[in-house]
């Protein structure tokens, strides 16, 4: 039996729901898979990366993949990259609609206001101007200088070296899905965090139940060859983990288990 908790997104009291759960089901050893998106958009996602860096070191029976926002996250802080090319909207990291601003005040950087930004000449992305905060009016390398000061070696460490999946006999974890029809170790990473159109709709057997998150939804979903277990923790639902045991998937709640089955 393994356990996998989807999108976190910075709600650290969430996670501690969820593994509650998981420890009244499978008892404090239980095996866990983390979908990756541990960051951006909750208040808390250095409590976040607190616990779930704790447990790793803990060597508690815990399995991690990377996020797309864990991503960004690392790279904004390590190499000051404040935009990602799969963000077709050209949006920066640090644009409150991604949440880079809630994961670096849960830092102690940054103000309550948001930041401002310009659109560069001929180009479509924005890009941090300045931004005011508890450290008096920050400009772009400001920030990131004051979040390179911030953030902890642990937490960088911990991101810079997730695995991009992770599997069982069964089971294929990762965080947005897979490039159907091509093997998994010739998959692209962009894929691997990002994908959403050509995945989503393809309903083929892939081999293994893939369980990933990514693409937010109200509630985890059973597809039949796919279970998404984004359930909008990111957006204010509940986290929801699930259960899957001798090849039946349930999902978690405060009385007990409920089956998922293929809608």
């Amino acid at each position: 039996m393994i356990y996998a908790v989807g999108d976190i997104h910075g709600y650290a009291d969430q996670l501690d729901r969820a593994l509650a759960l998981i420890e009244a089901d499978g008892g404090p050893d239980a095996e866990i898979v983390f979908l990756g998106d541990f960051v951006d958009r909750g208040p808390d996602s250095k409590g976040v990366l607190d616990r779930l860096v704790r447990g790793q070191a803990e060597s508690r029976n815990w399995r991690f993949v990377l996020g797309n926002h864990d991503r960004m996250f690392l790279r904004f802080v390590t190499e000051g990259q404040q935009h990602d090319d799969r963000i077709k909207s050209g949006l920066s990291w640090m644009n409150p609609r991604l949440g880079g601003t809630t994961t670096l005040r849960s830092y102690g950087v940054g103000g309550p206001d948001s930041p401002a930004f310009q659109p560069p000449r001929g180009k479509v992305v924005e890009t941090l101007v300045s931004w005011w905060t508890n450290q008096g009016n920050l400009s772009d390398q400001e920030v990131i200088i004051a979040a390179r000061e911030a953030v902890p070696d642990a937490h960088l460490n911990f991101l810079a070296t997730l695995p991009l999946w992770h599997e069982t006999d069964d089971l294929l974890f990762v965080h947005a899905g897979i490039r159907p029809g091509i093997p998994l170790e010739e998959q692209e990473e962009d894929d691997l965090i990002w994908i959403r159109d050509g995945w989503l709709e393809d309903d083929r057997d892939h081999g293994k139940l893939v369980v990933h998150g990514h693409t937010a939804l109200d509630t985890p979903e059973h597809h039949g060859n796919r279970v998404n277990l984004d359930g909008g923790a990111g957006y204010g639902n509940r986290l929801v983990p699930a259960a899957f045991d001798a090849g039946e998937v349930f999902t978690l709640w405060p009385e007990g288990r409920r089956p998922l089955v293929p809608a």
